[in-house]
């Protein structure tokens, strides 16, 4: 098998297995907007998202410093053509708009994440990764 084919299979199946688990894991409830709740929930994140300065990426791109940062934008991270193509710069506003449903902001994506409901959940989320910088 060709190294690229057996990548691809990989990511397949650590994107699938991500998935497998978003759904499996259920959120606690948090107080709204509190980065600290936030940084907790970020914990189901962290399967698929790092989120360290300067660190590389995963499954999914390294989230540091990912609010004010344009979509699809950072290096060395292969998004999806609909990412790429989004033309949205990541505002807390944007981004609670993304997790609650991620297929609807940018439709084609490639996170395989049916998104949050619970909007104290999101804004807790959305407090963590401002304070990301």
């Amino acid at each position: 098998m060709p190294k690229e084919a057996g990548r691809s299979e990989l990511r397949q199946v650590l994107v699938s297995l991500c998935a497998v688990v978003m759904l499996v894991a259920p959120p606690r409830a948090h107080a709204a907007g509190s980065a600290a709740t936030g940084a907790a929930l970020f914990n189901r994140c962290a399967l698929c998202h790092s989120a360290t300065k300067g660190g590389g990426n995963k499954i999914g791109p390294n989230l540091f410093g990912v609010v004010g940062r344009k979509a699809g934008t950072y290096p060395g991270f292969s998004y999806s053509a609909a990412m790429k193509k989004a033309g949205i710069v990541w505002t807390p506003a944007k981004l609670d708009a993304y997790l609650a449903a991620p297929q609807e902001i940018v439709p084609g994506n490639s996170m395989p994440f049916a998104g949050i409901a619970d909007a104290p959940q999101r804004a807790a989320l959305v407090a963590y990764l401002a304070m990301l910088k």
